[in-house]
């Protein structure tokens, strides 16, 4: 008897279901050719070396060979990338993956005496070259944003000297990564059926979801007192770190290891205060309400972290399949008006997406591509509603990289970090607004709920906690104090404290929790969690509001990537994250859901 719940081979998985990668490469004969004709061409590159000071012709010549040769470099390594994540146990394509790394590898070496020569050369020079060459006018901002950096940049013996000095700086990072990942061992725990599970770090979202209260005590223990016992051992480590952010800060004369985090992408300590200051004006009358709005969901006399995570509802049980996601997501997203939906439907119709699992297929989700590929999004779609959200999500990636990559020239194509997940997060605020209006269920109703409840909280809450701790670590130790673990344990202790209000109890293992965090190891990056769902929210209650040009703003957003700073694209398009009325309008908007449950 056939299992009808066996995972099929990728072969088995009808064409209409799966991306169409053959848009990139019809054959792996067609990639190998691209790969040849692409190696030729970045030995090629070497020439420019030294000769970038010759002119506007040299300087646009070395731009558009390097242009063409990073856009096919760029869908080599996609392609080979996505190929390999449909069945992992190809060898073939792990081959090609292997050798688009390599590829990209000798790339970055070729070219790396670009920015150093570019720096080196005088302001004049290139605003010459920009006024005498027209089509170098295009790359205007791009130059500005490479030579704002020159203040930084330190005589030739001593950019070396750093340079060196990166692996040391690696060192406590890399430290951490090997301690938790392979070293540190979990105790095993009894799961819900009362039969011993080890307990991993993968595991632990699970654990700390289960309704038996036990579990998720044990799961916490486990994982949160085997991180309080290496307290030590990870505070030497974050303080290494710490330590390199500052040599590295007052090394390039910055003013602060925060002023260096903000100044790439030009942003003022203003929008980190708005993150941080909002948060902690906010949590007494909101967060410290949810809590204590789980906690009598949840029948508990007393409250602990452990019981953060427990659903305060059963998860909707009705299968939706793939085609009724497809038109739930078209329905959610018809505020966007008739352009983004046209274009939303054709990438479902011209197979951007991989929908189902296969064996061998790589877990989880993700959009991806290249300036000279259609957009892709890899699902492991399995019918729930949690699988609805990561459709639109992904979605949300793919529509905004289209946009860029269909209005932008190939050097602006692509949006930062900051940026990134504003407007996936736009399509969970409208798809969450559409179910909850048209919902009938109570129950499903209060699992929405509580599924934004979760959003604000560990979106944008817990991470405004770890901004305010990381710029009070780094703030203390430059004013000369040492990281000890009694004080990070002591400050995470406040900050958890005034983020969750008197009702949690804070038990000792939480204490150490900021030994668990890997993301204090790239400083300050965790605040634009922040602002993307902030800046997602303020777009998406716009829309919903039927705001005056609206949707056009938000269309000029997605059609901007990277071609000015992200805060300028974010202003243009009506959303001001210098100012705190964005971050008013989250809390305002978090507010009223509250008040739909109660």
């Amino acid at each position: 008897m056939t299992n009808t719940n066996e995972v099929p081979e990728r072969k088995d998985i009808p064409e209409k279901f799966r991306w169409n990668l053959e848009a990139i490469y019809p054959t792996f004969d067609d990639w190998q050719k691209s790969f040849d004709q692409t190696a030729a061409k970045i030995d090629a590159l070497r020439s420019y070396e030294g000769r970038l000071g010759e002119g506007s012709g040299v300087l646009l010549s070395f731009i558009k060979d390097d242009e063409a040769v990073s856009l096919e470099l760029e869908k080599l390594y996609v392609f080979a990338n996505m190929k390999s994540h449909e069945d992992l146990r190809e060898t073939k394509t792990m081959e090609l993956a292997g050798l688009a790394e390599s590829l990209m590898v000798k790339y970055s070496a070729a070219v790396a005496f670009f920015e150093p020569e570019i720096l080196a050369l005088p302001h004049e020079y290139i605003n010459d070259c920009i006024k005498n060459e027209h089509e170098l006018t295009r790359y205007e901002f791009f130059f500005r944003k490479l030579l704002r950096e020159r203040e930084h940049i330190l005589p030739h013996e001593q950019e070396v000297l750093l340079a060196k000095a990166g692996e040391i700086r690696a060192v406590p990072e890399n430290a951490f990564t090997l301690l938790t990942d392979a070293d540190m061992k979990f105790p095993d725990i009894k799961d819900e059926d009362g039969n011993m599970s080890e307990l991993t770090e993968e595991r632990w979202y699970r654990f700390s979801r289960s309704r038996n209260r036990q579990v998720r005590h044990d799961a916490f223990m486990g994982i949160y007192g085997t991180y309080a016992k290496f307290k030590n051992a990870i505070a030497a480590m974050y303080s290494g770190s710490v330590k390199g952010d500052i040599f590295y800060s007052q090394a390039r004369k910055y003013r602060s290891s925060l002023d260096m985090a903000l100044f790439a992408e030009n942003v003022p300590e203003d929008v980190y205060d708005h993150v941080v200051n909002t948060a902690r004006e906010y949590s007494e009358p909101l967060m410290h309400r949810l809590v204590a709005l789980r906690k009598k969901v949840a029948g508990l006399s007393d409250f602990h972290f452990y019981d953060l995570n427990a659903p305060m509802t059963e998860d909707p049980e009705a299968r939706i399949d793939f085609p009724e996601a497809v038109e739930i997501a078209v329905k959610a997203l018809a505020p966007l008006g008739d352009e983004y939906l046209s274009d939303f439907k054709r990438g479902i119709s011209e197979r951007w997406i991989d929908i189902y699992e296969n064996k061998g297929k790589r877990k989880g989700a993700y959009s991806w591509g290249a300036y000279g590929t259609q957009p892709y999004v890899l699902l492991n779609y399995d019918g729930t509603i949690h699988d609805v959200f990561t459709l639109v999500h992904e979605m949300g990636h793919s529509m905004h990289s289209y946009y860029s990559r269909k209005t932008q020239p190939q050097v602006y194509a692509d949006y930062t970090i900051l940026l990134a997940e504003v407007a996936s997060t736009t399509n969970e605020a409208l798809l969450l607004e559409y179910l909850l209006k048209n919902s009938e269920s109570p129950e499903k109703r209060k699992w929405l709920l509580n599924y934004y409840y979760d959003m604000v909280r560990t979106t944008f809450f817990r991470q405004a906690m770890f901004a305010e701790f990381e710029r009070e670590t780094h703030s203390y130790a430059e004013s000369g104090g040492v990281l000890t673990p009694d004080y990070l344990s002591s400050l995470w202790e406040k900050l958890n404290a005034q983020c969750y209000g008197p009702e949690l109890v804070i038990d000792p293992e939480l204490c150490a929790e900021w030994a668990r965090i890997p993301h204090f190891y790239t400083a300050f990056y965790v605040y634009k969690y922040v602002t993307g769902f902030t800046a997602a929210n303020a777009f998406a209650s716009s829309i919903l509001a039927g705001e005056d040009k609206a949707v056009e703003r938000y269309l000029r957003f997605l059609k901007s990537g990277g071609s000015d700073y992200s805060l300028n694209i974010l202003r243009r398009a009506g959303v001001d994250l210098t100012s705190s009325e964005p971050f008013e309008r989250t809390m305002k908007f978090f507010e009223e859901r509250l008040d739909a449950w109660e």
